[in-house]
Order: structure tokens, then C-alpha cells, then sequence
């Protein structure tokens, strides 16, 4: 079965532009990008879309529709009434290059602040180990796919510009505490996420986790902990000590 839908895509660039309403054939199954495809195709072949897989694994087809950050891959048609006006608009928090696609380079220049993966020497037989209870602690976190969802739907940078000189995002943070996680990485972190990469801006409403295709608990699994080992490291006088005399170098 197939309908008629409305859909008003933005179209423009750096310079400015607004929505433009189309009417395209929808079937039974499709999603959003196959509908995007298909506009493509019959009416607007110079739209400027950002895909690769269309399986919901490369992160790529990040745009908001309906002001909800989603992948447009794994957003089924179905979702919406097929009287439903489809909105698309690209992400907000990132500079519009033309139409639906943005300049995400931002998350490019933070990821390679991040410390890097430091373990410890092999042991005396040439073989790392660590517990699987340890393994699985961090293991949530390589699931990220890196669709920026997370990082777009932040208000921490999406409503405030200025904030991005100071603040990683969500995305980096989990990063840094999956590392601080690990049980062979012998480098300390904790010091670098409060004052390097903003870990004091995040007020945890969790709008991250809700948005994340991959259903990554950012918030309580990896932000909230990293949270609470800053507050350890900066005022129990214990930790405080301990990290003074302890093996792993502050940062």
C-alpha cells in the first residue's frame, strides 16, 4: 500500500535558506531516507544528503525530523500518521554546509584531544589480563556509532555557542570514562575530564541517552560515574592521598 505524504524539507546553506513542502510517494516499509531518495530523484536532485549504509551502523544520515534528532535510516515511515506533515531539518547544533548536511568537524577536533589508550606492560609471559566483569564495565560505550545525536541534541552546545571552547559533549565524556574504565589503562583521567573537557557542564537530563540509536546509557553508565571519581579525586581527602602515592600518573 502506498500514499501520498507531505513532507518540508530545509533547504539552503551557510548563508541562510528555509523549508521547502513537497508532496512524494510513499510505500509500505520505507523510512524516512528512502522518501528523501526518492525526492531526490523525482523532483529535487540537487538536495544535499549525508548516507552511507542505510543499516543504522555508520552514523551518517543524522538529520531532525519532527525536531527529533534521529537516523533517518531507522526512522520508518510508519512512525507517523500518513496525514502526518514530515518535517526534516538538518542538526542544529552544527553549521549548515547545504541543505541536510552539516559540518560536524567540531567532534573530529575533540576526539583527537582525547588521551590516548595507555595500558600497562604485558605480563611476565607476554599476555594481558583482566577480568570479564571488568571488560563488560566499558564495553556498553564501543557501541557508539558516532551519528552525533547525542552531541546535537545537548544543550549544553546546542543552545550555547560559546560553550563549545569548554565542553566536549556527551560523546567524549563517555569516551573518557570508558578509558578510565579499563581495567589494563594505567593513565588517570579524571583531572583532564573536569578541567579539559567540561564534565562540570553537564547538568544529567539524560536528552543524550534518549536519542542514541544504539541504546547507550550515557548518562548513568558512563557520565554519572566519571561524575562522581572527579568528586572522589577532589575531596575525599583518602582518594585525594591515595592518587598522590598511587601508580597511575594524573594525566
Amino acid at each position: 500500500m502506498s500514499y501520498d505524504a507531505t513532507f518540508r524539507v530545509w533547504r539552503g546553506d551557510a548563508s541562510g535558506g528555509g523549508l521547502q513542502t513537497y508532496t512524494v510517494a510513499v510505500n509500505e516499509g520505507e523510512v524516512v531516507l528512502d522518501v528523501i531518495h526518492r525526492l531526490q530523484a523525482t523532483q529535487a536532485g540537487d538536495l544535499a544528503v549525508r548516507w552511507n549504509c542505510k543499516a543504522g551502523k555508520c552514523g551518517s544520515c543524522s538529520a531532525e525530523v519532527n525536531g527529533r534528532p534521529r537516523l533517518m535510516c531507522m526512522t520508518r515511515m510508519s512512525t507517523f500518521g500518513e496525514a502526518e506533515t514530515v518535517t526534516v531539518t538538518p542538526l542544529r547544533t552544527f553549521p549548515v554546509v547545504r541543505d541536510l548536511v552539516t559540518d560536524v568537524s567540531y567532534n573530529y577536533e575533540q576526539a583527537a584531544r582525547i588521551p590516548a589508550f595507555a595500558p600497562r606492560p604485558r605480563d611476565k609471559d607476554g599476555n594481558h589480563r583482566m577480568q570479564q566483569i571488568d571488560v563488560e564495565r566499558s564495553q556498553e560505550f564501543r557501541k557508539c556509532i558516532e551519528c552525533w545525536l547525542c552531541q546535537d541534541t545537548c544543550h549544553v552546545i546546542r543552545d550555547h555557542e560559546e560553550n563549545k571552547a569548554v565542553f566536549s559533549g556527551p560523546r567524549f565524556l563517555i569516551r573518557l570514562a570508558e578509558l578510565d574504565m579499563h581495567p589494563l589503562d594505567v593513565t588517570d583521567r579524571r583531572n583532564a575530564a573536569q578541567e579539559k573537557f567540561g564534565l562540570g557542564y553537564c547538568n544529567i537530563t539524560k536528552c543524550c541517552s534518549e536519542v542514541c540509536p544504539e541504546g547507550i546509557h550515557l548518562t548513568d553508565n558512563g557520565i554519572i560515574p566519571l561524575k562522581e571519581r572527579v568528586v572522589d579525586r577532589r575531596y575525599d581527602p583518602l582518594t585525594w592521598l591515595g592518587s598522590k602515592i598511587g601508580r597511575r600518573p594524573k594525566d
